[in-house]
């Protein structure tokens, strides 16, 4: 990747503004033709989003741009949307015991209208606070019972495939435990047996940086350091490690991008949630500087992986060891091309990424740790995804960001006639996150308060 040491948050203003123009007309669209009936939209076929059954893990990502919009641009009947469909279906998304997606669906909708109305972007109604916060305590709590212990002791929220398996992707779910431990809340076990979220919100973190991140010495001594694999595999019997495997990348030794930019963004997140804590929440699992320690350990190692494989233009083809990518030279020295006729690139894994980047860089400086080049490397991706052919000005196209990429080993992303590999459609996910970020940026450029997941109400706690 190519960084820009001139490119400021400023610098992106006019494209974010031209991105929440493009933005409105998408959602409207989408608005318009969509029922509930048909299922969560998942990603466009031919510019038209459709569902696709695997998990409902999107629907918060749907409602939560258009709350995304309202918060970004003032226009009320974003708000409006948002916030009935909202009431009206995401009720059966917070008990939902068979995914690892709450983090996904509950922050994006009822986080995101506790958020603004704790902000003053709502008028403040204490019944309706107390709505959105009985659905994230009772979603924090939901998602950390699907748990599988460790051999060491430790343990993960395993994903929907089964209690065998650890995704990379859930390490975006900790903000469902994070923002309930932070209300106050913790999941009851057997015999009335409290279990604390920071405590499995702790533990699947660790074992997610143990198993699913390389650093190229001990057990990973064969591999390179950063590198992410999408699945580990535990023997539900006794806890002990099986193998890397993978569901949406290429195998299991090669780097997903999607996969890691979730914990790029994951990592981020959390380093910025444990500051509000207080030192002695953390002492009962190796305190600040141990907890710490290992999770910059492994936000610095993936972020440095991804700028070391990623186009120069910080949009990533769908998986580090695509086959395809022999036959395009030196890719890595050019922008990413996506009309080639051997590998797609993905550019919701940018629009994931290029937020963790920031947020990394931004928690680096705070301590004067030096994070500029990840700030950089973050403004390059989003400078990248506001311009064309990946910002959508199609008036007939539903998606936002093109060129995204769901699943390429089972084929379900559209091929256009007369290429050989899927291009030019949208996923809910990127368009969501390309949302997330332009604002996060947009806050920051017009120093306005910074944008968390957990909301301004921890926010003069911090140290």
């Amino acid at each position: 990747m190519q960084l820009d040491p001139a490119l400021t948050f400023q610098d992106l203003l006019p494209a974010i503004d031209r991105m929440w123009e493009a933005s409105a007309r998408t959602l409207d669209s989408l608005e318009a033709s969509w029922t509930p009936e048909q299922g969560s939209p998942v990603f466009t076929i031919q510019g038209k989003y459709t569902a696709q059954g695997w998990t409902e893990w999107t629907q918060g990502f749907q409602f939560g741009s258009a709350l995304l919009q309202f918060d970004g641009t003032g226009e009320e009947r974003f708000l409006t949307s948002g916030r009935q469909r909202t009431w009206e279906l995401m009720a059966p998304h917070v008990s939902h015991i068979g995914v690892h997606d709450h983090g996904f669906n509950n922050i994006s909708t009822y986080g995101a209208l506790r958020r603004l109305m704790l902000e003053g972007k709502l008028p403040r109604d204490s019944a309706e606070l107390h709505f959105y916060e009985l659905a994230l305590k009772t979603s924090g709590a939901v998602q950390a019972a699907r748990w599988s212990r460790t051999h060491e002791n430790g343990g993960y929220i395993y994903s929907f495939n089964g209690p065998h398996s650890l995704f990379a992707d859930t390490f975006r779910s900790l903000r469902s435990l994070a923002v309930a431990h932070l209300l106050g809340h913790r999941l009851m076990g057997e015999n009335d047996q409290p279990i604390s979220l920071l405590q499995r919100l702790l533990e699947h973190a660790k074992t997610t940086v143990d198993y699913n991140v390389y650093f190229g010495e001990g057990r990973d001594l064969y591999d390179v350091s950063g590198r992410v694999v999408h699945e580990s595999i535990f023997n539900p019997n006794d806890g002990r490690y099986r193998c890397p495997s993978s569901q949406q990348g290429y195998c299991p030794f090669t780097t997903w991008t999607r996969g890691a930019a979730w914990i790029i963004t994951g990592l981020a997140e959390q380093l910025e949630f444990l500051n509000v804590l207080s030192d002695e929440e953390l002492i009962p699992f190796g305190g600040r500087a141990e907890i710490e320690g290992w999770m910059l350990r492994a936000a610095r190692a993936t972020c440095d992986y991804y700028i070391s494989e990623s186009p120069s233009d910080g949009v990533p083809y769908w998986d580090t060891g695509a086959p395809g990518l022999v036959h395009l030279g030196d890719y890595r020295n050019r922008p990413a091309d996506p009309f080639n006729d051997y590998e797609p690139v993905d550019s919701s894994a940018a629009a994931i990424a290029a937020q963790g980047f920031i947020r990394l860089g931004r928690f680096l400086d705070k301590r004067g740790m030096g994070g500029d080049r990840y700030t950089q490397a973050g403004l390059v991706m989003l400078k990248s995804l506001l311009s064309e052919p990946y910002l959508n000005l199609d008036p007939a196209h539903q998606g936002l960001l093109l060129h995204s990429i769901y699943h390429r080993p089972r084929n379900w992303d559209y091929i256009p006639p007369g290429s050989k590999i899927p291009r030019g459609e949208a996923c809910m996910w990127g368009d969501y996150h390309l949302r997330e970020t332009a604002l996060y940026v947009q806050r920051l450029a017009r120093n306005e308060p910074d944008f968390t997941f957990y909301g301004p109400v921890c926010a003069d706690q911090n140290r």
